[in-house]
Formats: structure tokens, sequence, C-alpha cells
């Protein structure tokens, strides 16, 4: 901590030990007293299972198998599965060792240094936010859908005030504000409303499939059409950079459907979020984390075998996929509940992202980063109030003005980059923190975390030009507010000064 210079404060880093004993303090006067232990293991699943399920199962299968993937989405939805297991085992060992309300920011800043982890927190307000806000105006369009409500209002392409967005926004967010407890139940029983349709979709559209459309199961590669002046920023990263022609199908579309729907599994890590308000973390974080990717990963493998054994890929909606699917074959009441099953699939999501949020912000300002008012714990609520309320507002602000369909693939890249991040912090802790005391351990470190690593960069390369030029954005802009205030500010920056001559 006596390293001089500005580089010197950019790396300085939070030791693990003062981490761990912050979560163990009793609350007090501190408004930055830790947050209440509630949670248990199938809690911390309901809340992954519930952001993770959502609109990558009921959209995205229909997107990616008609313009990537085909039959072979299912591969691309199991790679994009490996690369989250991958990772999750990372996020197991640092969860359950260091269980803290700022997942991998915290982990960053224990490892590599503030900078790394503040552009890790803004990357997850940019993945948690732009997500909740992504979703809330695809709930309003299938409660539009639903219910013949006014497209005015309700829909997405001719909405000018989406206001389904922004009250199913407010709503949840007084439920996030209100406490975890409340959070936990409501979460919990959508949870069991869309995971009992999903599984309803296997048992009943499994007796309408055609072994002929699976065939061919991964069509062939074609030249991808450019219809515009923006083509070549909509290809991939590594087409663009390697100048090789833009195509659709074949091996390529395959990964790059992956990278596409890797957006059904971002959220995964919010779990880790909730560390600081978990009963038992050094079993449950492990548990929590592995058991929410398990159950998800199996149930969109086996939606998307019944998705397009049903019907031919090319002819599959992009809006409304399984809904439309079972109207194709004569099975339009079904749609109904696959509709009930998306309205609640979708809501829990919203709910998640906006509780993961609140939990990050309280973790920036604890340490200093962001000013220490806004993170204050509210005693009869037990959250992070005026964090929640906050970022509320901005997402329900968003969500009513901004259609965000054509940037999903951002929450994908955020997510990736901070996988990578995470698969990175094992391995300097393992070295730098070789005694820390290790509830679980990540397997074959350092061939697993480094495997991890390079496929998170490796799917980060299939996302279009486009996306890596709006991240890039999105990051200098963090920069910028760190510059202004973090980095004077921050809780280390008055210790380094201390120490100093």
């Amino acid at each position: 901590m006596n390293r001089r210079g500005l580089w010197g404060q950019l790396v300085r880093t939070k030791n693990v030990d003062d981490v761990v004993r912050q979560n163990e303090e009793q609350p007090g006067g501190d408004h930055h007293a830790r947050l209440s232990r509630r949670l248990t293991q199938w809690d911390l699943m309901g809340f992954g299972v519930g952001i993770v399920i959502g609109t990558g199962i009921f959209t995205l299968t229909g997107v990616a198998a008609k313009n990537n993937a085909g039959p072979a989405v299912m591969i691309s939805f199991l790679i994009a599965g490996v690369v989250a297991l991958l990772a999750a085992l990372c996020y197991a060992e640092l969860a359950a060792a260091v269980p803290t309300a700022g997942s991998s920011y915290t982990y960053a800043y224990t490892t590599i240094g503030e900078v790394f982890a503040w552009i890790i927190a803004w990357d997850l307000i940019l993945e948690f936010g732009l997500g909740a806000a992504v979703v809330a105006r695809g709930w309003s369009g299938y409660l539009q859908d639903s219910f013949g409500l006014p497209e005015a209002f309700f829909g997405e392409e001719d909405s000018v005030v989406n206001l389904g967005a922004a009250f199913i926004v407010l709503v949840l967010g007084f439920v996030a504000a209100i406490g975890i407890r409340e959070a936990k139940w409501l979460t919990n029983m959508l949870v069991v409303v869309k995971v009992s349709v999903c599984l309803f979709v296997i048992a009943v559209g499994i007796f309408f499939i055609k072994v002929s459309l699976y065939s061919p199961y991964i069509p062939p590669s074609r030249p991808q059409e450019a219809d515009n002046a923006l083509a070549g920023l909509q290809q991939p990263l590594w087409q663009f950079v390697s100048g090789a022609e833009p195509t659709s199908f074949g091996v390529t579309g395959v990964l790059v459907a992956a990278a596409i729907v890797f957006f059904a599994y971002s959220g995964f890590e919010a779990v880790a979020n909730l560390g600081e308000e978990t009963k038992d973390p050094a079993k449950d974080m492990p548990r929590g984390l592995l058991g929410t990717l398990a159950i998800c990963t199996v149930l969109y493998v086996l939606v998307c075998f019944v998705l397009v054994g049903m019907v031919r890929y090319t002819d599959l909606s992009e809006g409304a996929p399984i809904s439309d699917a079972f109207r194709q074959v004569g099975l339009g009441w079904a749609g109904i509940l696959v509709g009930i099953a998306a309205i609640a699939g979708l809501t829990s999501v919203i709910l998640v992202d906006i509780v993961a949020m609140g939990r990050i912000g309280f973790a920036l300002s604890r340490d200093g980063l962001l000013p220490a008012s806004i993170g204050k714990i509210d005693e009869k609520y037990q959250t992070p109030l005026r964090l929640t309320v906050g970022t509320t507002i901005v997402v329900a602000v968003i969500a009513a003005f901004v259609p965000l369909a054509a940037l999903a693939e951002m929450v994908s890249i955020g997510t990736l980059f901070a996988f990578l991040v995470v698969s990175i912090a094992v391995v300097v802790l393992r070295r730098t923190k070789p005694h820390l005391e290790r509830p679980f351990r990540t397997p074959q470190v350092p061939l697993l975390p480094v495997v991890s690593a390079v496929l998170c960069v490796g799917l980060m390369t299939n996302l279009a030009v486009e996306t890596w030029l709006r991240f890039l954005v999105w990051l200098a802009l963090g920069l910028l507010v760190y510059a202004l205030y973090g980095r004077k500010h921050a809780n280390l920056a008055s210790r380094t000064s201390t120490m100093e001559p």
C-alpha cells in the first residue's frame, strides 16, 4: 500500500481478511453494518433460477435457431452452459471463501486492483440495469399480447411511453426495497410456476416431434445478407478482424448463436451477490451456484430439443417461438400456459436484477467509491433502501422510453467480461493468499480457470463489432466517473495517504 505514483493508486488492493471481518461485524451504529443472514441454499437456487430462466428460453431460442444455428441451437445452449459452468466453479470458490455483497467486484478488488474492480462493478451495473430494462419491455409485450392491451402503452414498436415496462419495474423495485425475505417469497413462487410450465412444454411437445425436422442438424454455411451500411459492424468481431466473409449457419453460426444465447445464462452470478445474506455461505453458495446452472442448462437443452423437433427451424417465430410452435401443431390452448409462464419468468428476472444492483451499489459505497450516504442499510427493512429506490427509478425511466431489444448482446458481453475477471482472480488469490480458508476449491487450478477465461474471450469475439463499440463507450464513461470521484474518495485512498511519509 506504500507504492507511489498513479499506477500504485490504481492497482491498490483490498485485504481479503478485511473483507471477511467486515462480513462478520454485528449491526451497530455504522450505517454500513452487514446485511442480515436469512437465505439458504434453496433460496439461492430459487433466486438463481428466477433470474436465469426468462427471456432466453422464451425468445432467444427462436432467434438463434432461425438465424444462426438451426436445430443445432441445442449445441449452442450447451456450449454457453459449459462456459457458464466453468465460471461458476470459479465463482463458487471465491463466494464460499469471501462471501460478500460485491461478488466479482470484490474479488477483483482483492486480487488485481481497485481500478479493475471499479470496471467490473461498472460492468455489472450495465448487465443488471440494462438486463432489467430489456426484460421489462419484454414483459410488457407479453402482457399486451395475452390481454389485448393498447400497443401505444404496452407494445415495443409503436409505443412512445411504455407504461407496462415502467409499471412492473416500479412494483418489483418496491418489493426489493422492503426486504430480502419478501423478494425471496415472490421469486420462489414465480420459479415454481415457470419451471412447471417448462416441464409441461417438454412433456407435451415431445409427442409432436418429427425426426425429419432435425435434418440437417447443422445447416450448411451461407453468406450473410448485408442490406445496409452498418452490416460490417453487425458481424462477429473475429470475422471483422480476420477479414473473413460474414456467414450464417454452419459451425460459425453455432458459435455465434452460443454467444447470443449466453444472455440466457446472464445473471446467475447475482447469487454470488447474496453471500452476506446467506446463513452458511461456505456450503450454500457453491450449491446455490452450481445447482442453478445444472437445472437451467438441462431445461434449456430439452426445450430446444422439443422446439426444433415440433416446427422446422425456418418457420419459428422470433418473438414468441414456444407458444407459436404449439399453435402450429394445433395446440393453441398451450400457448396460453406458455404466455403465463413467460410473464412469471420475466417478472422474477426483473426482481433479481434489481436486488443485485442494490447489493453492488452497497459494496461500492461501503468502499468509498460511491458516496457513503447512498449505501446506508435501512434499519426497518434491512436493505440498501436508497440505492434500491434510486436504481429502480432509473431503470423504470429507461424501460419506459428506450427500445432496448437491439442491445441484448450488451448483457452477454458484460457477463462474459465479469466471468473472465473471476477466472483470473481464482488463480491470483491461490498465489497471493495460499493459506486462505477455502470451504470449496475449484478443481484443476490453474488449468480450469485458464480454460474458463479462454472460452469467455472466445465467445466475446463472436459478438458483433457494434456491441464491442458500445461496451467500450460504457467503460470509458465509467473510468471518467472513477477518475473524478472514486479514486480520491475510496477508503484505501485515505489509508494510503496516512501511511506515506
